[in-house]
């Protein structure tokens, strides 16, 4: 896949590329990933929380939630949101909210993900919690004695987190790596050349160092060529680094011995070895280079990129590990979309011709507009209200395309578009470029320089 570019930026300059690791370096089977984590936290929601049986004989279906989802936490909804903030889509459980209802609740509110009662869904980690949030609604609205909605968010997302939190989820991972993650051949290579070419590599992330340690050597290990291990590969890691906060304020740094795991504290700037916590100052301090020199990879939009443009000057990459069928059904539909621009475009052309007819009249002049036309009107509508079904199939059936809201681009594809220098599916994509390569986005044409 092509790496897609937002804004100016030039690889020969980066002096130094950091990767967060889950779904970026090491990226899982997004359905059977997410299916476990569904899967055991109905389970803890039954036992910790004492949810009703109903809730632990729930099944996960991935297309029930998608990356850049809005949780209403006072309403019980789930909301697509376009870049204005505006919602396009809402289901409450499992049951779209039609259009005159949704105007009721929303009217032309612009949702300010700001306010506590409104949940991001923006990393493939949190489909599982949005799949059982619309699940466990459902269930509610059938009857069944739950929690308030605020209540149920909050238990989900908290039976989700321990999950990741306290080795339950890492624990049946390490047993059989190769049934949750997908090994990429190409990353290693791709690490090796960034590494051949002069720039300094490092892993900044969330997870612990055991549990990363035998990931990197079942990811990486295997396909190197140049270098022993994947420590020998990398200047500097970064482990349980509590992103965003990382980015965020100054907290002390934690040597590890690879050895014995022992911890020691560390205070002031660093520049290699294998680490924990810490603070992206002392990184960059240490290392001695400009921050608009660091490049950073990651698959979170908030954790490791939104919060890398406003709190510091690194370079910002995204990795979007569910895009790739996203781009084969667009490929897919390409003639279809073309012909609803073109019928569109000439709809338009209809109405503005009625406009000015009645404009016409307004002025105390006879104009009738001819019947023909206005039964071509109705045929197009009729048209593209058929195309529009054609496409549906071909992506997500609740939700639509991640980055679409309707018409208009996603609250999603804003913060991707606004915050990631470059985006991609995948690290090894960067292997079709040389590290020297100066990406260039396309020329953004304004409303107004559109030539009709």
């Amino acid at each position: 896949m092509p790496i897609y570019v937002n804004r100016l930026l030039n690889l020969k300059k980066i002096k130094v590329v950091g990767f967060d690791m889950d779904y970026t370096l090491v990226p899982y089977k997004i359905e059977k990933f997410e299916k476990l984590a569904h899967t055991l936290a109905t389970k803890r929601l039954v036992e910790n929380y004492s949810y009703p049986e109903e809730v632990g004989r729930l099944k996960f279906h991935l297309d029930r939630a998608i990356i850049g989802l809005v949780i209403d936490k006072r309403n019980g909804n789930m909301l697509k949101l376009s870049r204005f903030g505006k919602v396009k889509i809402a289901y409450h459980g499992l049951e779209e909210i039609d259009f005159r209802e949704r105007q009721q609740i929303y009217r032309e509110r612009v949702i300010d993900l700001r306010d506590y009662d409104f949940q991001s869904l923006d990393t493939a980690f949190a489909i599982s919690s949005g799949v059982l949030f619309a699940q466990i609604v459902q269930l509610k609205k059938a009857g069944i004695n739950l929690p308030d909605y605020r209540q149920l968010a909050h238990e989900v997302s908290a039976s989700i987190d321990n999950l990741h939190k306290d080795g339950t989820l890492k624990n049946i991972l390490k047993a059989d790596f190769g049934e949750y993650v997908r090994r990429d051949s190409e990353v290693a290579p791709t690490l090796e050349r960034l590494k051949a070419y002069g720039k300094k590599l490092m892993i900044i992330t969330n997870s612990d160092y055991a549990y990363s340690r035998i990931l990197l050597d079942y990811a990486l290990n295997p396909f190197l060529k140049r270098h022993r291990n994947w420590q020998e590969l990398f200047d500097l890691v970064v482990t349980l680094a509590d992103k965003p906060k990382f980015f965020a304020s100054p907290h002390r740094f934690l040597k590890i011995d690879t050895v014995t795991g022992q911890l020691r504290n560390h205070g002031g700037p660093i520049s290699r070895g294998i680490w924990q916590g810490g603070w992206f100052g002392d990184v960059q301090e240490g290392m001695g280079i400009p921050g608009d020199e660091f490049l950073y990879l990651g698959d979170h939009i908030y954790g490791d990129v939104v919060s890398i443009k406003k709190l510091c000057d690194w370079r910002t990459a995204l990795v979007l590990n569910g895009l790739d069928g996203e781009l084969e059904a667009i490929r897919e539909t390409h003639e279809i979309q073309q012909e609803i621009d073109r019928l569109m475009k000439r709809k338009q052309f209809l109405e503005r011709q009625a406009d000015i007819a009645e404009l016409e009249r307004h002025a105390g002049n006879r104009i009738q507009i001819p019947e023909a036309q206005a039964d071509e009107q109705e045929a197009l509508n009729s048209r593209i209200s058929k195309l529009l079904d054609d496409l549906k199939p071909h992506f997500n059936p609740y939700w639509g395309e991640i980055f679409r809201a309707g018409i208009e681009e996603s609250r999603y594809a804003e913060q991707v578009e606004k915050y990631a220098c470059i985006y991609m599916t995948k690290v090894s994509d960067l292997f079709k470029y040389s590290p020297k390569t100066y990406f260039r986005p396309a020329r953004r044409l304004l409303a107004h320089e559109i030539i009709s």
